[in-house]
């Protein structure tokens, strides 16, 4: 089994800066993928980032089109933590932000294709 506990979110203004976090113990992939997916309010869970690593050095960063140059996803393997630093946010942000793991060759944007997930964490941004 593995566990991820999520923690960072809240409530931020519009153009200020969230890190959220990703801790996972138990049984943790190596190599594997972790990704970030969020949940606006009305709206389905949509894939925002995600990372793979096939080492400890070796890393591959994806990103959702709406991501992109706003969002950055890193790991800390000594720690088994996967980060969403989110820049400039938008209001358009607000939502439940979700980590999840899976195995190396997962489609790293398919939600099912994950084994576990993480607890969920609020991020809501006002204008």
């Amino acid at each position: 089994q593995v566990q991820l506990v999520q923690s960072g979110g809240g409530l931020v203004q519009a153009g200020g800066s969230l890190r959220l976090s990703c801790a996972a113990s138990g049984r943790t992939f190596s190599p594997g993928t972790m990704g970030w997916f969020r949940q606006a309010p009305g709206k389905e869970r949509e894939f925002v980032a995600a990372v793979k690593w096939s080492s400890s050095s070796t890393y591959y960063r994806y990103y959702a089109d709406s991501a992109k140059g706003r969002f950055a996803i890193s790991r800390d393997n000594a720690k088994n933590t996967v980060y969403l630093q989110i820049n400039s946010l938008k209001p358009e942000d607000t939502g439940v932000y979700y980590c999840a793991a899976g195995g190396y060759y997962i489609d790293y944007a398919r939600q099912h294709e994950y084994a576990y997930w993480g607890q969920g964490t609020q991020v809501t941004v006002s204008s």
